[in-house]
């Protein structure tokens, strides 16, 4: 195709140091940066929603069944059937519900949730954070226990060992009522936990799921179903199954679900930085619809002789769109491999540490997904695609005459 082979050596012709080759040089600069800076904040963005997603998935359950209270029958059936689903690793009932935990002079209202045995056994959630003392919930010759948050058992001035008193936030609203003492249970601090996780750390204690719903007064009620997956991305398709064991009066939510406002957000913090510096690419072709322009203004001669020789008006609009093509592509590539190579330092040797004091994490989280590579590719390619055409269109009105008259 002789047509790539000129526009490849108008390219390599440029040896000569003018406004036209800096221009171009510009060009293909800006979109190297632009590429490269993609490339670098879409893996950010990755790192980031898949740190959030770990620290979110390794507490809370895949799947979570919720509104049971209209099922008619033994609800033990359900955990029974629910085992028997291929990808369910574990499924246990919890119960959940508002406290005040004291100890001395201190106070905390806080979500005290039971366990039941099943997910007990398992080694996520409360069980995996486990900082101090150990996990161990179950009642001991009448003793009630309970896991306390780290910056709970801080405010509440209890450690390993310790025994502090919990009323529940319901009790405490009858007592008021009927103008009488409410009464706490003394529970003892079998283990502290540290989830990294504000929602959990500063909110959350936990206990057996028999001494919750005695606290909360739920007799042999529950207040849904945990379940645990042996794989995260068969959530989607494990939740109709799931469904059509609780009834449609259930409510059954993925972790995704529970979670859905905060994915929305990142999502649209990503779109939002993708389209921001998506125009750094954008003014880059800019300036390559310029370069072009001069370009073909500068080979008129060029032209005209090409036609003259028989080249076609195709030939030559497809002349100056590889060479615009050429130029974004020499900057997209480059930018790619910029983009990478930043990336790779980073999960590598850690050029940008974080303060652990500070951050949950010590590094920039990175992740590199070569969807991210072909999404980022082909923007740049149709937006030099784009720039390229207008040049090229007027080369071909070019008259053949009109420029070798006054050439």
């Amino acid at each position: 195709m002789f047509e790539f082979f000129i526009a490849r050596r108008y390219i390599k012709s440029k040896h000569k140091v003018n406004f036209i080759t800096i221009i171009t040089l510009l060009s293909s600069l800006g979109v190297m940066i632009g590429v490269a800076a993609l490339i670098v904040m879409l893996s950010v963005f990755n790192g980031f929603g898949s740190l959030v997603t770990k620290l979110l998935v390794e507490f809370d359950p895949h799947i979570r069944v919720s509104n049971l209270n209209q099922f008619e029958g033994d609800k033990s059936v359900l955990i029974e059937e629910i085992n028997k689903l291929n990808k369910v690793e574990s499924a246990g009932f919890y119960a959940e519900g508002k406290i005040i935990a004291l100890n001395n002079k201190s106070y905390e209202i806080i979500n005290l949730k039971g366990i039941d045995k099943n997910l007990q056994s398992t080694d996520w959630g409360v069980k995996s954070k486990i900082i101090s003392g150990e996990f161990d919930v179950e009642n001991d010759k009448g003793i009630d226990k309970i896991i306390l948050g780290l910056p709970i058992a801080l405010r509440l001035s209890a450690r390993v060992g310790d025994t502090i008193f919990v009323s529940s936030a319901a009790s405490i609203e009858r007592s008021i009522l009927s103008l009488s003492i409410p009464q706490a249970r003394p529970y003892l601090v079998t283990g502290l936990f540290e989830a990294k996780n504000k929602e959990y750390d500063y909110n959350f204690a936990f206990t057996s799921l028999p001494s919750a719903q005695n606290m909360l007064a739920l007799r042999n009620n529950i207040t849904g179903i945990e379940i645990r997956l042996d794989n995260i991305s068969s959530s989607e398709k494990v939740k109709p199954e799931i469904q059509s064991i609780v009834g449609e009066q259930a409510t059954v939510s993925t972790w995704y679900d529970l979670h859905k406002d905060l994915y929305n957000i990142m999502l649209i913090e990503r779109w939002g930085a993708y389209l921001l510096l998506a125009l750094i690419i954008a003014v880059a072709t800019f300036n390559i619809l310029g370069s072009l322009t001069m370009s073909v203004i500068e080979k008129k001669k060029d032209i005209a002789l090409l036609r003259s020789m028989g080249a076609t008006k195709k030939s030559i609009l497809r002349i100056f769109m590889f060479e615009g093509i050429l130029i974004g592509l020499i900057g997209t590539v480059t930018g790619m491999l910029i983009g990478y190579f930043i990336c790779w330092l980073q999960l590598t040797i850690n050029f940008y540490p974080l303060d652990p004091t500070k951050y949950i994490i010590n590094s920039l989280p990175v992740v590199l997904k070569w969807s991210d590579f072909f999404a980022v590719g082909f923007a740049a390619f149709f937006l030099t695609f784009l720039a390229s055409l207008y040049p090229a269109k007027k080369a071909v009105k070019i008259s053949i005459t009109e420029a070798i008259k006054w050439e």
